[in-house]
């Protein structure tokens, strides 16, 4: 910081005051008690300077620069000083003298006793993990650290854990922000009482040092800021002046952290105003001081800011002094406008951004108060300090220093009122950022902690005008990026948008500002201010009317836009933060009657906006065609207060409502939009690119649709509801462009409309009719009916989670909240319409999440179409709805064919909206009805189901809310005269409905069929809707003939407006352009048109009843239902007319017609007495011909589409069923490989490929797909029974000692210690970890096919999830993915039905056989010698299997690369796959039969292949283990006389399993079965010996002596060898001999249990012992010979497995107690072969007693593997794991991962932690599971998948309470672990199937 104290005396500088001898400055706590105690004097002058001078000296800034010669280096010299030695020392001489003499770590102790530790305030930078509590929160952003939030009790609360996004600070123990219940136990006690007073003397020095020490901080930063030339600052310079300040604001922080007595100290220093002039105003002599000063005006100028000092002053003062003058000119310059100062830098962004015509807007400056924007002075260290803070953009340490001093209440207000003070400065920094995310982050950061108070906040709006600040800034960023509005009429238009495609509104730089906007309005204080504030709302309509009508889409005609612009982005997020966001945050305080005023005032300044906006766009009545913006604010923040004033306030809707003429402008604009919509489904955009559709979707999307098409709805509602109804409704047709279809006329000419866009035009307008007035949002429902009806309209479309229910559901958004108003009556009405489904598992494994899916009383009484149609972002939902509506009337029977959208009953109207249904009651709408359904009967083109089915609801509205009941004698009375034209008499629909028409005239093209007729001379001309009789006269003869006159409805709409416009005002009329607007009078391209007269003769009823006969199909099918039942007319509700097609409807609307009038119900009679005549037939034209052929064959050919599609997914799915059910054997594909039936001829198989089916023969062998995966699965079985737990504290740990794979090595180790290699390697097994698993699908191809494809594959690369390279694929059948082919050995099956019959021969014989046929070698129908095919691929299948695991899991051997270690590696594979099965059948054989694991298995192929390997490798007959189990072997002299050479292993210590698949292995094949039983028989000898060996060392001395001594006794009976009390005592006798009893000591008596061993648990233990073995030999016999396994019950196991592999005696009775012994079947006299096995261990331990135990084989007690069990709550782990540092890196990682099946925790994708280039989790995947892991991402809740070189994410097994999973925790709900989802994880681990279950693999690259 400064040049260390002793170079303070000689480098050149000014003079200083006297120092205190160099000596001193060595011993600086010498000085600092010594300056305390001078300074502790009553006079404390001399004390005070001499305190000045030392600090002067120590902390002199300018050292650094005395290297630079002259001044303008600064900057590099700033750097130039080095984070050396000379900060250090300056800070050190800063620790002592606060100390005042003492330590620094006991002063810090001593000032955080005082600290009254009210508020928690730790302070969070982005990434930190914090907890939102809705339940507690005040303010919505409220936020706890982890620690408080444990602390305090929020059981039950609605909270969430969230990652910050900008950092924060914890609110606990703020009740300004959170309630008090929610405080954690650290901050509940108000503690300010029982602190103690601070002593004066303790902080004493600090309140003299710190502000000399935080003044140089500032002359640091002022002298490192050298203002760029480009006016952006390098980011490099900065970050170079910050790091080197980077201990000292440390050092500050650290002083914030000492607790509230220290803060109160820093908050004086910081906010004294007299220190800070006294120091920092540049004037004294010192010429660094002046220099400094300098440098910070310059800075100020620089920012466009001035200073507002008086420029004199300096100039009086140092008239000489060169350097001044020039600060002194720069100011007199700069008091121009901002205006000015901007424009030059905006002019050369312009250039830079290329934005070519599209030349930026200026505003004048004028109105607004310049000084909030350019003047800031300072007057203390903090406003100093923040401004600096700034100017470096927020640098991280600086904001966390600022913020950790906030629990000072004083220093809160003091921070609060600087912010705001410089507020526009923050917001040009922020602009000219290049980090503005960063910088945006920050700046939130700190504003949230201030802005989130209510009280804090009241206080700056009413002291410093925080919202004049507020509004003003804004509108100037704003003011930055205006253009032109080209809406309306381009040239003259005079209104100025945003450009959306200005880096400010595309990357969102402006939220930050809307945010604290927002955050502020929501305190009610601040609001009413705002709604008070006359001049702030017109500035706030001023800034809205900047968001009017931007980004205006431009309809392409002819060739499509080359560029796509994604700007729509950027506009609708500012229009949603901006406009939308502050107008909830308003509306929310204008709940209550007494605010009506604050109501008032916006309606009354928002309809100026729009007057205003009108005027510039230059609007008179016709929008410019081909136009549409989506961005209305200012219609939207009138129609939300209309809303409010009517719902909450109780205000006459009239009173804020403008005249006619503004009445009829505000529609047209929204209803633009919905007709633009209509378009875009239309594809009538598609040359604008897929943007516009974009851009119709956001309209309608759940976190738009509330502040954008449901205000736009409601306007148009209004308008409607006052407006002239034809008027209304003939706009509408205008508008979507229809008016021309709407003629009598079969054929009419569109001018405005391709044909194709016709169909889909007229339904949107019609839909649009149908929402307009069905909807009810805005017009009396209810909040709770609201949010019903919004849940039941998500929950038709799909079931839906919770969560995306909760995203879907548009609540009102209250401003910048996580949070939902009124979740509690969320999950009510949930409830209420849903039921949940639980979380399910489908076969494909695919995982469901928890599901709500609506209850059958939804389907039936609330699901809605309409606001369905509303809601859905994709057509497609629709028809989703739709189908799931049929299924459900399907299922419960309510209606089997194809219904309509129900008609569902609306809640009342409001009494202000009552107006609304006159449309349903005008002559306009009625024509329409009358014309449409004219067409659809008379099967005009065009017309779709949709458009009757909205007709009839339309119809259907009609009659629901008709005026009060008609009087039926008026008909009488109705005379001619009364017909003002001579289409319908009246406005009610009801009497509308019976009034017969009886001629139209039309025009036509003179192509027209119609053209032929006469017509009758009295009849007058009609054109529904001709636009060109628009221009004729309007004066025709009325006729009473009943002849319908010219009705058209564009020149209706135009003649109603213009008299409108002339009541309105006189003056209007020079404003108004007559003229009609260009388009529509295209003269020359109207064809022909000649008028024809059309005889109708119908009315609606009729109309309806023939529409009955042609929809049933049948002529008069349609009987009035009340003839029959007069009841119906009572009770008129009926459930059968609720659901059903278009005849349902039909006779619904019929029968209201009935209800509602006499006249009706006696027309309907009449017609239906009348015999119908038969519908007119089909005037169709070649051409319409043609397009309902199309139609038609389009519909039949989506049909039968349809039923491919169906019959496909059938097929698929059976298939599927057969083929990938991991699970259930039923129905398995039956394999044809070694079926035990006697048959004839040889295994045939089919080849999946060619299709051929054949014997696998030598040339052309047969493989089954096989799946070749190294596992350690095994290894991982533990000997206890309580499984092992995922640790979560730091006592808790897991160490692999216990695990199989741990206890087999230390075996295999020992061994080799003492013994002799080759034969320890034959007398183990590996495989434990890294051996080798074979699984088959099943299916068999050829192996030259297999080639082929295989070629294929590798040719087209474009499928791979698998790697073609290292001999993947997936298999051609089932698609199951596979690595190697298993060559089928060739073979009848009749062979092995000879190999198993019985032989009697004696087992001596048997014994010798056995022996001559190991000897053999090669003995095989296949000689080695002659490669054959078949040969060539065993070899290299043989290869494969060893490639598949790593070479330390194969090379066991002492000498690298013996043979021997391939034979132990080979039988091993064949114990692994044994074992395997075994476990997947749970670890015993009760369940018995052939299991799926049976049917799929490859065993049988696979001990061919290793069998064949085996015998290449003949064991010395010398040392065949086979000779020592069945010979008495005389004296070994030989082994005694070479001592040094290691013996050979003792059989006892042999594991009998291996003995047996060596055995096995090295016979011939195919084995003879009494070959089979022979080996077993005299392996199972040895392992009942070892049982005993086992038994003898487990019980005591005394135990022994006992049995020794009753054995001996029965020793002479006949059954002496099948005793197991003789055998056993004859054991002890014998290895009594030896030293393996001696070593016991007492420790080891002290282990074994006192219990006296019973006959029953002797037996017990030795079956126990015995039971592995005969489950594998079981499993092994099974294989190859075909037998199935019995089943049988636990306790029978070993009697019901021991008699199956024939060891028991046939004619054995099972009366008396089982005795395992009576199995024993020996070879030679039992107590020889016993003593001479004896013999080898007695000479072993005579050497090493230790281990002669150690090595003695145990009993097996090994459970099922398990994965580590998991806690019930997520919370747990994640707490424990997400802040552990690495133990390889000791970092905490930035993504901790946690191996579920050893409890290893790893850095995923951590560079710090590559071995090799192998990321950790990879490495350890290879290491704990020979390359499969299973890790559980602590951050984001899920497990991913590692197998070898690919992975998968598999989904999570912790659910919220919804039954749903938290990716990445976004939401951070509690999560609960889901046994069922954990069970199917380790159950797809142990059975090794996630390759085939899980779908969706890539290559990890090592990165993992």
């Amino acid at each position: 910081m400064a040049a260390a104290a002793a170079a303070a005396v000689g480098g050149p500088q000014p003079p200083q005051p006297e120092l205190p001898a160099p000596g001193l400055a060595l011993d600086k706590a010498a000085t600092a008690a010594h300056l305390k105690a001078a300074l502790s004097r009553p006079d404390n002058r001399a004390g005070a300077e001499e305190l000045q001078a030392l600090l002067e000296r120590v902390l002199s800034a300018e050292r650094p620069l005395t290297a630079a010669a002259d001044g303008e280096e600064a900057a590099a010299a700033g750097g130039g000083g080095g984070p050396g030695a000379a900060e250090e020392e300056a800070l050190e001489w800063c620790k002592c003298l606060l100390a005042g003499g003492g330590g620094y770590d006991e002063f810090c102790a001593a000032v955080r006793a005082y600290d009254p530790a009210a508020l928690c305030g730790l302070v969070w930078t982005a990434n930190f993990v914090a907890y939102r509590c809705r339940t507690c929160g005040i303010s919505p952003c409220m936020s706890l650290c982890a620690e408080c939030f444990h602390q305090g009790d929020h059981t039950g609360h609605d909270f969430n854990m969230f990652r910050s996004q900008a950092g924060g600070a914890c609110d606990c123990g703020d009740s300004n922000v959170m309630r008090e219940s929610g405080f954690c136990k650290r901050h509940q006690i108000k503690s300010s009482s029982n602190i103690p007073c601070v002593p004066k003397d303790l902080l004493m020095m600090s309140e003299f040092v710190l502000p000399r020490f935080i003044f140089c901080l500032i002359q640091y930063l002022r002298e490192g800021y050298n203002e760029p030339a480009a006016d952006v600052p390098s980011e490099k310079d900065l970050n170079k002046v910050l790091q080197l300040l980077e201990p000292q604001i440390s050092f500050l922080e650290d002083l914030t952290k000492m607790g509230g007595a220290m803060r109160s100290v820093l908050t004086q220093v910081l906010t004294n105003q007299q220190n800070y002039k006294d120091l920092t105003s540049g004037l004294g002599e010192n010429a660094c001081a002046k220099k400094s000063h300098e440098k910070y005006l310059i800075a100020l100028k620089s920012s466009g800011l001035t200073y507002p000092e008086d420029k004199l002053v300096y100039g009086i003062q140092e008239p000489s002094a060169g350097t001044s003058t020039l600060a002194v000119q720069g100011f007199a310059g700069a008091t121009g406008t901002l205006g000015q100062l901007d424009s030059s830098d905006e002019e050369d962004q312009d250039g830079s951004q290329g934005l070519g015509k599209r030349k930026r807007v200026k505003l004048s400056s004028g109105t607004k108060d310049q000084s909030i924007m350019d003047v800031l002075k300072h007057k203390s260290f903090l406003e100093e300090l923040l401004f600096w803070t700034i100017k470096y953009e927020f640098p991280q340490k600086m904001v966390t220093f600022l913020l950790n001093m906030l629990p000072d209440q004083e220093y809160k207000v003091a921070f609060t009122k600087t912010f705001v003070q410089h507020y526009a400065f923050i917001m040009k920094t922020l602009k000219k950022s290049h980090e503005s995310d960063t910088m945006s982050n920050r700046i939130v950061h700190i504003s949230v902690q201030l802005f989130s108070n209510e009280e804090l906040a009241r206080q700056v709006t009413e002291e410093c005008q925080l919202l004049d600040i507020m509004v003003t800034v804004l509108l100037y960023m704003m003011e930055s990026c205006l253009i032109k509005s080209e809406l309306q009429d381009e040239e003259n238009s005079l209104h100025v948008v945003v450009n959306c495609g200005e880096a400010l509104l595309k990357n969102n730089t402006y939220w930050p500002l809307v945010s604290d906007f927002i955050n502020i309005l929501s305190h009610q204080s601040v609001a009413k201010r705002f709604l008070e504030d006359h001049g702030l709302l017109v500035t706030w309509m001023n800034f809205v009317s900047f968001f009017q009508g931007m980004n205006l889409n431009k309809r392409e005609l002819n060739e499509h836009v080359e560029f796509e612009s994604q700007t729509y982005y950027a506009a609708f997020a500012a229009e949603l933060e901006a406009c939308a966001q502050p107008m909830w945050g308003l509306l929310s305080h204008c709940k209550v009657r007494e605010t009506q005023e604050y109501t008032r005032n916006v309606v009354r300044y928002c309809l100026e906006a729009l007057q205003d906006w009108f005027d510039a766009i230059n609007f008179v009545d016709e929008p410019a065609p081909n136009q549409v913006t989506f961005h209305l604010p200012l219609h939207r923040y009138y129609a939300m207060f209309l809303s409010k004033a009517v719902k909450c306030q109780e205000l006459d809707l009239d009173s804020v409502l403008p005249d006619q003429e503004m009445l009829m402008k505000l529609m047209i604009h929204p209803l633009q939009i919905q007709a633009s919509l209509a378009e875009i489904h239309s594809n009538m955009w598609v040359r604008n690119g897929l943007q516009i559709k974009g851009q119709a979707m956001t309209y309608v999307q759940s976190h738009f649709c509330n502040s954008m098409i449901d205000p736009d709805i409601y306007l148009l509602q209004v308008c409607a509801s006052r407006l002239d109804p034809d008027y209304f409704i003939s706009s509408v047709f205008e508008r979507f462009k229809v008016v021309d279809l709407l003629t009598m006329a079969s054929q009419h000419q569109n001018t405005v409309l391709d044909a194709e866009h016709e169909r889909s035009m007229l339904e949107g307008a019609l839909t649009f009719l149908v929402i307009l007035l069905s909807l009810r949002l805005h017009l009396g429902m209810s909040d709770d009916e609201i949010l019903r009806a919004e849940m039941v309209a998500q929950l038709c479309m799909n079931d839906r989670t919770h969560s995306s229910l909760l995203d879907l559901i548009p609540e009102n958004p209250n401003p910048k909240s996580g949070i939902i108003p009124g979740s509690y009556s969320f999950e009510s009405v949930l409830s209420a319409v849903a039921d949940f489904k639980a979380p399910v598992f489908e076969p494909g494994g695919s995982m469901q999440q928890g599901m709500y899916t609506p209850k059958a009383e939804v389907w039936d009484q609330e699901f809605d179409p309409v606001m369905v149609i509303l809601r859905t972002v994709y057509r497609r939902d629709v028809q989703s709805a739709m189908d799931r509506y049929t299924a459900f009337l399907k299922q419960s029977g309510k209606f089997p064919g194809n219904p309509w959208p129900p008609y569902k009953k609306r809640t009342p109207l409001h009494p202000s909206y009552k107006g609304l249904m006159r449309l349903l009651h005008c002559k306009t709408l009625h024509i329409v009805l009358f014309t449409l359904l004219y067409k659809i009967l008379m099967d005009h083109q065009n017309l779709s189901e949709h458009v009757l089915c909205m007709v009839l609801y339309l119809i259907e509205l009609g009659l629901e809310n008709s005026a009060e009941e008609e009087s039926d004698e008026e008909d009488s009375v109705c005379g001619p005269e009364r017909c003002h034209d001579s289409w319908f008499p009246g406005s009610n629909l009801v009497s509308n409905m019976r009034h017969f028409i009886n001629y139209v005239r039309v025009r036509v093209p003179e192509t027209a069929p119609e053209v032929k007729r006469d017509s009758p001379a009295s009849t007058s001309s009609d054109s529904l809707s001709s636009l060109h009789s628009s221009r004729r006269p309007k004066v025709l003869q009325r006729e009473n003939s009943g002849t319908a006159q010219v009705f058209s409805l564009v020149a209706e709409r135009r003649k109603k407006f213009q008299e409108i416009i002339n009541r309105s005002s006189s003056e209007a009329n020079q404003v108004v352009r007559p003229k009609t607007s260009s388009k529509w009078s295209a003269p020359g391209s109207a064809p022909q048109l000649t008028t024809a007269i059309l005889e109708i003769k119908e009315s609606i009823l009729s109309l309806l009843i023939k529409l009955h006969h042609k929809l049933s199909g049948k002529q008069n099918s349609y009987y009035p239902p009340w003839l029959d039942d007069i009841e119906i007319l009572i009770q008129p509700e009926i459930p059968k007319y609720n659901h059903g097609d278009g005849i349902t409807a039909v006779e619904r609307i019929l029968l209201k017609a009935a209800l509602q009038s006499r006249m009706n119900k006696r027309i309907i009679e009449e017609i239906c007495r009348k015999v119908t005549p038969p519908v007119p037939p089909k005037k169709v034209t070649a051409a319409e011909k043609k397009t309902l052929d199309k139609e038609e064959r389009r519909q039949k050919a989506r049909e039968r589409q349809q039923k491919l599609l169906a019959e496909f997914a059938s097929r698929q799915k059976s298939f599927m069923e057969t083929a990938m059910d991991v699970d259930s054997p039923e129905n398995d594909i039956p394999m044809e490989i070694a079926t035990a039936e006697p048959q004839v001829s040889e295994a045939v198989y089919d080849c999946v490929i060619c299709g051929q089916s054949g014997p696998s023969s030598e040339d052309r062998p047969t493989g089954l797909v096989v799946l070749l995966q190294a596992s350690s699965v095994l290894g991982q079985c533990r000997d206890n029974i309580e499984p092992k737990k995922l640790p979560i504290t730091e006592e808790e740990q897991i160490y692999p000692w216990d695990t199989c794979a741990a206890v087999h090595d230390v075996r295999l180790s020992l061994l080799q210690r003492y013994f002799k290699d080759s034969s320890c390697l034959l007398a183990v097994s590996i495989g434990w970890e890294g051996g080798v698993y074979v699984q088959t699908c099943g299916h068999t191809l050829h192996i030259d096919c297999h080639k082929s494809y295989m070629e294929s594959l590798r040719n087209d690369q474009v499928l791979q999830g698998f790697s073609v390279d290292k001999g993947e694929f997936t298999c051609p059948l089932c698609r199951q993915f596979a690595n190697s082919v298993l060559p089928c050995y060739p073979g009848s099956n009749v062979e092995s039905n000879l190999w198993q019959r019985p032989t009697n021969k004696s087992i001596q014989d048997l014994i010798k056989e056995v022996e001559e046929l190991q000897g053999r070698p090669g003995a095989f129908p296949v000689s080695i010698s002659s490669e054959t095919n078949l040969s060539k691929e065993m070899e290299s299948v043989m290869k494969d299997i060893k490639n598949t695991t790593q070479k330390k899991y194969r090379d066991y051997s002492k000498t690298p690369g013996s043979p021997d270690n391939d034979f132990l590696f080979m039988y091993s594979v064949a114990r692994t796959n044994l074992e395997l099965e075994l476990i997947h059948r749970g670890g015993n054989l009760c369940s018995g039969g052939a299991s799926t694991a049976g049917k799929r298995s490859c065993l049988n192929q696979l001990f061919h292949v290793l069998a064949l390997h085996m015998r290449l490798y003949s064991i010395d007959s010398e040392y065949n283990p086979w000779r020592k189990l069945t010979q008495l072997v005389e004296e070994m002299n030989s082994q005694r006389g070479n001592e040094e050479q290691q013996p050979e292993v003792p059989v006892l210590y042999h594991d009998v399993t291996s003995l047996l698949l060596i055995q096995i292995l090295m016979m011939p094949q195919p084995l003879r079965k009494d070959h089979f039983t022979c080996i077993v028989k005299v392996l199972f000898t040895l392992l009942y010996t070892q049982a005993f060996v086992a038994l003898s060392v487990k019980c005591n001395e005394e135990d022994r002596s006992a049995w020794k001594h009753t054995g001996a006794l029965k020793k002479n009976a006949c059954d002496a060898e099948k005793s197991y009390e003789v055998l056993l005592s004859f054991v002890i006798s014998e290895l009594s001999k030896g030293k393996l009893y001696h070593e016991e000591g007492t420790q080891e008596c002290a282990m074994v249990s006192p219990v006296a061993w019973s006959p029953e648990s002797m037996e017990k233990y030795l079956q126990d012992f015995c039971l592995p073995f005969l489950r594998i030999t079981s499993l092994l016999q099974h294989h190859l010979f075909g037998e199935d396994l019995p089943s049988c019950q636990e306790e029978e196991e070993f009697s019901v497995l021991s008699s199956c592999l024939g060891l028991l005696p046939a004619f054995y009775q099972t009366e008396h107690p089982f005795i395992s012994a009576s199995c024993l079947d020996w070879p030679v006299p039992a107590f020889d072969i016993i003593s001479q096995w004896c013999l080898e261990i007695n000479s072993f331990t005579e050497r090493h007693a230790e281990q002669g135990k150690a090595l003695l084989i145990q009993e097996s007690r090994w459970k099922l593997p398990h994965l580590l069990q998991l806690p019930e709550n997520y919370n747990t782990i994640f707490q424990y794991y997400h802040r552990k540092t690495c133990s390889v890196c000791t970092k905490v990682p930035k993504d901790p991962a946690v191996c579920l099946v050893c409890g290893t925790f790893v850095c995923l994708k951590g560079l710090c932690c590559k071995q090799q280039s192998y990321c950790e989790c990879v490495l350890h995947s290879q290491n704990c599971g020979a390359g499969t892991g299973i890790f559980l991402l602590i951050n984001a809740s899920v497990i991913i998948i590692i197998r070898g070189h690919r992975f998968c994410l598999w989904g999570s097994v912790y659910l919220d309470a919804h039954g749903e999973e938290d990716r990445d925790l976004r939401r951070g709900k509690p999560l609960y672990i889901c046994k069922e989802r954990y069970k199917v994880l380790e159950q797809q681990w142990i059975s090794h199937t996630f390759d085939h279950i899980n779908k969706r693999w890539g290559p990890h690259y090592n990165g993992l």
